[in-house]
């Protein structure tokens, strides 16, 4: 099984709300699948997992930071990709601190223009009451661990 190192990040504006992109797939091997995740993408052959970071936040957000501070949580998962080959994602998390909540889709490729539907700010009561999935599927207790007191607000 090929490996997919891939660098998501935890991005929280001044209220402390959560950054989740909705993905629906519309055709493809994923088609029918709908989903709440956290900014993020494949770490590319020459960039530590800090900058890949640095760089899908920029391209999925416009948001720009120089630096992502340490790694605050990884898992290894085994998920389908578009293309329907599975994969073993190797991810690793990093916490940044939005300055605003404005998302732009300026950078995105196409295949993110097809799939991101939507974004929300979260707060950590609105993703525990959700019925919606959330990838992953702990990440409630992620945030709870990782953001503790934060995420407190009424989401968008």
């Amino acid at each position: 099984m090929r490996r997919r190192p891939s660098a998501r990040l935890l991005v929280l504006d001044g209220a402390g709300r959560i950054l989740l992109f909705r993905f629906a797939h519309v055709r493809g091997p994923l088609s029918g699948q709908v989903y709440w995740a956290t900014p993020g993408g494949g770490v590319e052959d020459d960039e530590t997992y800090e900058q890949a970071a640095i760089r899908e936040l920029h391209e999925e957000t416009g948001l720009v930071v120089a630096d992502v501070g340490p790694e605050v949580w990884r898992q290894d998962v085994v998920f389908q990709a578009p293309d329907g080959e599975y994969r073993l994602f190797e991810e690793r998390y990093f916490r940044v601190r939005a300055p605003h909540d404005q998302v732009s889709r300026a950078g995105w490729t196409e295949l993110e223009q097809e799939v991101m539907a939507e974004h929300r700010w979260w707060t950590v009561d609105a993703l525990a009451a959700t019925t919606e999935t959330v990838f992953p599927e702990t990440f409630v207790e992620l945030l709870r661990l990782h953001a503790p007191g934060e995420a407190s607000a009424t989401p968008r």
